[in-house]
């Protein structure tokens, strides 16, 4: 297994990280175990969550993830692992959190409030990388980076990430910490798949002229790039299948982001182009979110135990520069799917 550094820290992760957001909720805590095992024998040792999951997020099922993981993590040994969560960003952003009644900031207040809820639900005494699940538009980055270094500093955190997060956003952050002696973001955990590249217009550099490492999510743009929504069916016990039916304008909106005409046509020469080079449309996607230097570790997930083997694949499969050129090809064609 080859091990990549997250940023400047001594975290050394795996290049497939486990996502956990639909344990609890789509995923049962039995079946959620079972994926970790098979995750860990694989050899995975890097795993995800967050104080907001599972999703949907909802106010009497936030923190049941990570109550989970808790439990299977006393089944390993701690240092095995590389545990990463998340403190629910601000409630002035795109949404609103159903913690802490809606009125979540990236402030002293809620960051303590938070780490002490995760290292409880997790039942261990330390997170080794502390994430901001998206940024705060309100609070100065001072006073959040500030609290985030005490963290760091009382030992409850080995390392910091942040989420969600612009080239300004990440670049602002980092130069408040370095001008002030604090512990910076060693990592940003933004969505980026073959249908959604943005990430290499500004953030790719930034993470490249900083030893910023991405830790990409939604690889396989929730489950698109697998082809299952292609020829005008949407099963119902699919993500967004669900969420087409639902009657909340933002759960819609994203919807329509990830399922449209673009991302449909996009998705059925991604899978061509599997097929040519005799791998699933699912490991395609996952090669190409490991593929690139600025990158650590990629995030995947997996609702039942059945959907990891495809994943894995990518472990073993590397992207040349013709099948790159090949993606990019149609990645100028059908630019920016997602928008």
């Amino acid at each position: 297994m080859k091990y990549n550094y997250i940023g400047k820290s001594g975290l050394r992760v795996t290049p497939i990280c486990l996502g956990t957001m639909t344990f609890g909720t789509t995923t049962s805590k039995e079946e959620a175990f079972k994926i970790m095992d098979k995750a860990y024998e694989r050899g995975i040792n890097f795993y995800d969550t967050a104080e907001l999951y599972p999703v949907p997020p909802k106010a009497n099922l936030a923190g049941n993830t990570e109550i989970i993981v808790g439990e299977w993590l006393k089944t390993k040994p701690r240092d095995s692992i590389i545990l990463a969560t998340k403190v629910a960003g601000a409630a002035s952003g795109w949404f609103v959190p159903p913690m802490r009644h809606g009125l979540t900031a990236i402030d002293s207040f809620h960051i303590k409030t938070a780490i002490e809820g995760s290292l409880k639900r997790l039942q261990t005494d330390y997170i080794d990388l502390y994430q901001m699940h998206w940024p705060d538009t309100v609070v100065p980055v001072e006073e959040s980076m500030k609290a985030f270094d005490e963290l760091v500093r009382e030992g409850k955190v080995r390392y910091l990430g942040t989420s969600n997060d612009s080239a300004y956003g990440l670049t602002k952050a980092n130069e408040v910490s370095k001008y002030n002696n604090l512990a910076r973001f060693e990592s940003i955990q933004n969505n980026f798949s073959l249908l959604n590249p943005r990430f290499h217009d500004e953030l790719a550099n930034v993470c490249e002229r900083e030893n910023i490492s991405l830790l990409p999510y939604s690889p396989i743009a929730g489950g698109v790039l697998s082809g299952k929504y292609n020829g005008g069916l949407y099963p119902k016990d699919t993500r967004f299948g669900i969420y087409m039916s639902s009657e909340n304008p933002r759960v819609q909106a994203m919807a329509d982001r990830f399922v449209n005409n673009k991302t449909i046509e996009a998705t059925k020469r991604y899978v061509e182009l599997a097929k040519e080079y005799g791998i699933s449309p699912v490991t395609l996607a996952v090669a190409y979110s490991k593929h690139f230097d600025f990158i650590a570790s990629t995030i995947i997930g997996a609702r039942k135990l059945s959907q990891l083997d495809e994943s894995f694949a990518a472990l073993d499969f590397k992207i040349d520069s013709e099948l790159l050129s090949k993606i990019e090809e149609i990645q100028k064609d059908i630019l920016y799917p997602m928008g």
